[in-house]
């Protein structure tokens, strides 16, 4: 694969993210698909880190202020071009949203797939986990997120069609889909060194 080169540096993608949202959740989930991304290009395509985790991070730039599903990464394109980033940054983040807007394109580099695949799923796992006594995904379970996704009024807003999807664009069984997230979650979150310090006997 190619070096990508979204035409950002790290600090610059963050701040327009900021520029473009104040709410924290809508930030703080920009953090997590970023985390997650990071963690797949390390598994797919290790020369590109710095560039999935842009596209991450900005996935959903124009979200807060433009909640229209046809204008939605449409807007962001020009954000992203009036910033100065590749065009290639636009594209791949317009994909994830191909399936409620035909125009844009489709996913097809495995970067593309697994935005796809996460960003509704990474919701519904992060609306699971604050219902936990714990408040920790480290001692999230499939099953315990499986009965979640089967209850259509738990978290209304996270597509489960979508999510179903995801797991067909990557070429894989929906639990399969939520073990291999799941893991990924607990990987890379922030909290994790404290929590296992809590537990040392649930181990990794």
């Amino acid at each position: 694969m190619a070096k990508l080169e979204s035409g950002l540096t790290r600090e610059q993608a963050f701040e327009l993210l900021k520029e473009y949202n104040e709410d924290p959740y809508h930030i703080e989930h920009g953090e997590t698909i970023e985390r997650l991304m990071r963690y797949y290009a390390k598994k797919y395509d290790p020369e590109n880190v710095e560039f999935w985790g842009q596209v991450g991070l900005l996935h959903d730039l124009d979200w807060e202020k433009w909640q229209d599903d046809q204008l939605h990464t449409v807007k962001a394109a020009e954000l992203l071009a009036e910033a100065g980033a590749a065009p290639e940054l636009a594209r791949s983040i317009q994909t994830h949203n191909y399936d409620l807007n035909p125009d844009l394109p489709h996913p097809e580099h495995k970067m593309e797939r697994v935005l796809y695949a996460i960003d509704e799923l990474s919701g519904l796992i992060n609306a699971c986990v604050r219902m936990r006594p714990s408040g920790s995904v480290q001692d999230f379970e499939v099953k315990s997120l499986k009965k979640k996704f089967k209850n259509k009024k738990f978290a209304a807003g996270c597509d489960r069609d979508v999510i179903r999807h995801g797991a067909e664009l990557n070429d894989m069984e929906l639990d399969d889909l939520f073990a291999e997230v799941i893991e990924a979650t607990k990987l890379t979150d922030p909290q994790r060194e404290a929590w296992l310090e809590e537990h040392p006997q649930d181990g990794e």
